[in-house]
């Protein structure tokens, strides 16, 4: 499962994280014993990706933040392949569709 929070709201997640565990930056953030490259990190604090469930409890367990406080949505684990599927078949149709045009004009 995945963790969605509406626009804005993840960066403020990560900061109240680091916050209260007095970490100055996400790269002093891997000495609690993460194993997220900080890629990940920083793709999570701009919020590209969406936290995974697993991690999400985690950080609110070692920050001590109240879980009712937050605002968050969770998402299926096939999203993204939901979303992947839709858009490869709206290519693929165009495609035929276009090789269809070709075949009849010639």
């Amino acid at each position: 499962m995945r963790i969605k929070f509406e626009k804005g709201k993840q960066r403020e997640f990560f900061k109240k994280v680091l916050e209260s565990l007095n970490c100055p930056n996400l790269r002093s953030f891997k000495q609690f014993g993460f194993e997220i490259p900080y890629s990940t990190l920083k793709n999570y604090y701009s919020e590209t990706r969406n936290i995974s469930e697993k991690l999400f409890e985690e950080l609110i367990l070692i920050s001590k933040i109240n879980k009712k406080e937050i605002k968050y949505f969770t998402l299926n684990d096939n999203f993204g392949q939901i979303i992947g599927g839709k858009k490869s078949k709206r290519t693929i149709y165009k495609k035929r569709s276009i090789e269809k045009k070709e075949s009849t004009i010639k």
